[in-house]
């Protein structure tokens, strides 16, 4: 089994990180969820960009509860060690899923900026190119482009011989700190990693900034100062979560590792693990007419019902 150092050792900051990342989670849940049953319930967003947000919005949830809920756990029992241990198993098992679901993250990404491309460069041809079929192949792709990753790395790193310290110095079973405890050679995964890591990582950003080079073109020929905010405002939103996830993903694991980073590597894990999945359901919201005008109906018949309920009593 291995034991987690945890997010930090100081007591007068647990209970804050406690209530902290526990609203986090709490928020992170109520977003996604009610993201999810937005796009659901809502005919006029059965549109190919917010069947990828709620989506987007599934794998938000899913790879937050893989690591939030174990790390609140550690937080509020910090004092015992025995409450910050995970066993082989299930730490081989959390960085499958984290890994699976972080992966389909980012290809989701670039979905989204495709969609994007299509809708602002071929308006008149969008509904015939986006086809519902279309885009379930592209949720399928990114899931099962997602699983591969995360497959190989899981085999190559639990494979691996552990026969010293069992201390993993973080909040929970990612790549480098789990390496730094095997006694095998661990090149070959350490490649493995950089292989994946890199070439996710950079070819969905280089899909991205080609789409946005096309997108960026055509709003320039859009003559009508209305026309192109609104559609710079439909990218906006994507722009701004992709920016906050790769900058954190970057930032961890594609420079040389060095203990003057350890930190800076929790924080940026804290980042694109527990503070991102709770972004972006809020800032597709508050950046989105749409979703906005339905929230503001949902809310205003849910006032509107409590009032008839409590003239009734």
């Amino acid at each position: 089994m291995f034991v987690f150092t945890g997010l930090t050792n100081d007591g007068r900051l647990i209970p804050f990180l406690f209530l902290f990342f526990l609203i986090v989670y709490i928020m992170t849940v109520i977003g996604n969820t009610g993201m999810i049953a937005i796009v659901k319930k809502t005919a006029k967003l059965n549109t190919p960009m917010y069947f990828f947000l709620s989506y987007l919005s599934l794998v938000d949830l899913i790879y937050s509860t893989v690591i939030t809920p174990k790390m609140l756990s550690d937080l509020i029992s910090s004092r015992r060690v025995i409450s910050k241990v995970i066993s082989f198993s299930s730490c081989a098992l959390q960085f499958f899923f984290f890994a699976t679901f972080a992966a389909t993250d980012v290809l989701l990404l670039s979905n989204m900026s495709y969609d994007r491309y299509v809708a602002i460069c071929y308006p008149l041809h969008y509904v015939s190119i986006m086809t519902k079929k279309k885009c379930l192949l592209l949720g399928l792709f990114a899931f099962a482009f997602g699983i591969l990753p995360s497959s190989v790395q899981t085999c190559c790193i639990f494979n691996l011989e552990y026969c010293g310290s069992n201390l993993v110095d973080h909040f929970y079973c990612d790549i480098p700190s789990v390496l730094k405890l095997s006694c095998s050679k661990t090149f070959t995964c350490e490649m493995i990693t950089l292989f994946f890591v890199g070439s996710y990582s950079v070819g969905s950003l280089a899909a991205i900034l080609v789409s946005y080079i096309y997108i960026l073109v055509a709003i320039l020929h859009i003559k009508s100062r209305k026309g192109r905010e609104k559609a710079f405002s439909t990218c906006s939103s994507h722009i701004i979560c992709a920016s906050i996830f790769y900058v954190s993903v970057f930032l961890t694991y594609l420079r040389p590792p060095s203990e003057q980073f350890e930190k800076q590597d929790r924080v940026a894990s804290v980042f694109y693990s527990v503070i991102t999945p709770m972004l972006n359901p809020l800032i597709y919201s508050l950046r989105n007419q749409d979703v906005k005008t339905v929230l503001f109906r949902a809310l205003s018949s849910l006032r509107n019902a409590r009032i008839r309920l409590f003239n009734r009593n």
